[in-house]
């Protein structure tokens, strides 16, 4: 069986790039757990789990630079578990389209009993089946995926923690997931993401301050360089007399 060693060999030898280390417990954590799914016999991936690692991935890498290497760090972590990066955005995409527009009422209704015509179509049927599925694996970013469903259809309403669990609730007791192991992931996942803002924000604090002293001392150059081209105008007057 493949171990999370070749799991995380894979990664780095499709992804050689030295990654900035206050992303590299986002990306390795992301990468083990994607691996422990895809190598567990009662896991099988749907639009929610999608949805919920492109989020995941999306929110917990934003600010890194560059910010072309996003999509090559992403597509080597869905390579490196056996996925296919195109497949994940796809249906996740589709997936949030569906959402749109919903109340979460709707939303809840629709997740029940999901419906889809065109392309949209062939998300349905693995949705549907985790209600049916008794081994249903349940996953962090499973949550995570109907989080970002919920603040698709309305971002205040889950800012409401009594809310939010209430919600989360209702949705684990219709497809038969552990309620509490939802509420608390989904704790967990939100303050990471204050955690990341809290840190973007010292660094872009960090980085304007070390600007301004560059620009501070590029001006103090200049105008040393203006005060000795003046000296010299001076002495070349004097002497000219």
């Amino acid at each position: 069986m493949k171990t999370v060693s070749d799991s995380k060999r894979a990664f780095y030898a499709a992804y050689p790039r030295p990654i900035n280390s206050i992303y590299r417990r986002v990306i390795e954590e992301l990468l083990v757990e994607m691996h422990l799914l895809s190598v567990n016999a009662d896991f099988k991936p749907d639009p929610v789990y999608y949805l919920g690692i492109v989020t995941s991935f999306e929110r917990l890498m934003q600010g890194y630079q560059p910010e072309s290497d996003k999509e090559k760090i992403f597509n080597a972590i869905c390579t490196s578990t056996d996925g296919d990066p195109q497949n994940f955005k796809s249906q996740a995409g589709i997936l949030l389209t569906l959402a749109k527009d919903k109340s979460i009422d709707e939303l809840m209704a629709w997740l029940s009993n999901p419906s889809a015509e065109g392309e949209a179509g062939y998300i349905v049927e693995p949705i549907k089946a985790i209600a049916n599925n008794d081994n249903f694996k349940y996953s962090r970013p499973f949550a995570i995926g109907v989080y970002t469903l919920l603040e698709e259809c309305d971002s205040k309403a889950v800012q409401n923690q009594e809310k939010r669990d209430e919600i989360v609730g209702t949705i684990a007791e219709s497809f038969g997931l552990p309620s509490e192991k939802m509420k608390k992931d989904l704790e967990l996942y939100r303050s990471n993401l204050e955690k990341m803002e809290q840190l973007l924000k010292v660094i872009e604090d960090v980085l304007e301050a070390s600007r301004k002293k560059r620009e501070k001392r590029e001006q103090e150059k200049i105008d040393l360089v203006k005060k000795e081209d003046q000296v010299n105008e001076e002495v070349e007057e004097a002497t000219a007399e």
